[in-house]
């Protein structure tokens, strides 16, 4: 496909599981209808963000993916609507639990999972206590729309999975996320211009489109509350906001990329011509020194 729609989902949710995938559903038929061909939506959007708080009852929320309870209709939607759907759940795996995203090609079938990499540990953001590091290591996956990688959330900070997704032949880069107010102890701090900013960088470095799905308002897990800044964007391989949605309302995005020429543009700009990956080593290192035997 020489150029396509991509549409960026930002809703909020409930703690009712089915009301979820139904507003996910309907918001998915309503890009569809408005031409697009690759839709995002955000990070574990079956359910209100419950790592805001450590509790083992959480841990019910998760299912494999086989016999899954939603995956199989947002398969099948994909599949009647003939669109790509990359979509984040929470999986269990034996004994293992993992952050995860389902990359839905646009005849339902599912092409491959990929397990969060960079998981998070913070007031408010409590993933470790819940989700194992993904072990997949980064993809980019073949769809009908073309290559596209996808990141989840905290891997939106590292440019190391950027790259790494460009590097195995990723076009357009993607991130369902939840991020939002951060609390007292934690500084209270406003990261939505830092959280755009890095991946516009990505976008720039590796020359590719890139598109991030944002929760928004407000969610009360036992007893902690969080505001979702919302601000999904999708950016063009040149940093170029394409659209950008505000801090509150619920939205679709869409933006038209031209792949071929985003081929062409990165090939003659040389950055991948000119990497020098034998003078990379402390990025295998966590000290920068150090390298393991």
């Amino acid at each position: 496909m020489m150029a396509l729609r991509l549409a960026v989902i930002q809703m909020s949710m409930s703690g009712v599981r089915e009301d979820n995938v139904d507003k996910a559903s309907s918001r998915v038929r309503q890009a569809a209808q408005q031409g697009a061909h690759l839709i995002l939506l955000p990070e574990l959007f079956e359910n209100l963000y419950w790592c805001q708080v450590e509790r083992e009852t959480y841990f019910a929320c998760a299912n494999p993916v086989d016999h899954h309870p939603f995956l199989p209709h947002f398969q099948q939607l994909a599949k009647e609507l003939g669109v790509v759907l990359p979509l984040s759940f929470f999986e269990k795996a034996g004994q293992a639990h993992y952050n995860s995203l389902a990359m839905i090609n646009h005849d339902g079938e599912i092409l491959g999972i990929y397990r969060k990499s960079h998981i998070p540990d913070g007031p408010g953001y409590e993933e470790k206590y819940y989700f194992n590091p993904g072990d997949t290591g980064f993809k980019a996956f073949a769809t009908g729309v073309g290559s596209v990688g996808a990141g989840i959330c905290w891997d939106q900070w590292y440019p190391e999975a950027a790259r790494s997704m460009a590097l195995l032949g990723a076009e357009i880069l993607l991130y369902p996320t939840a991020i939002g107010s951060e609390p007292p102890e934690s500084g209270g701090v406003d990261t939505k211009e830092m959280w755009q900013r890095v991946m516009i960088g990505h976008a720039v470095a590796n020359l590719c489109y890139l598109g991030a799905a944002n929760r928004v308002g407000t969610e009360t897990v036992e007893g902690k509350t969080q505001t979702y800044y919302g601000s999904s964007f999708i950016t063009d391989y040149m940093g170029n906001k394409l659209a950008e949605a505000g801090r509150e309302e619920e939205t679709i995005l869409y933006a038209d990329l031209n792949l071929e020429e985003a081929r062409s543009f990165r090939a003659g700009f040389g950055f991948f011509r000119d990497r020098r990956p034998e003078l990379y080593g402390p990025l295998l290192t966590l000290d920068g020194k150090t390298r393991r035997a």
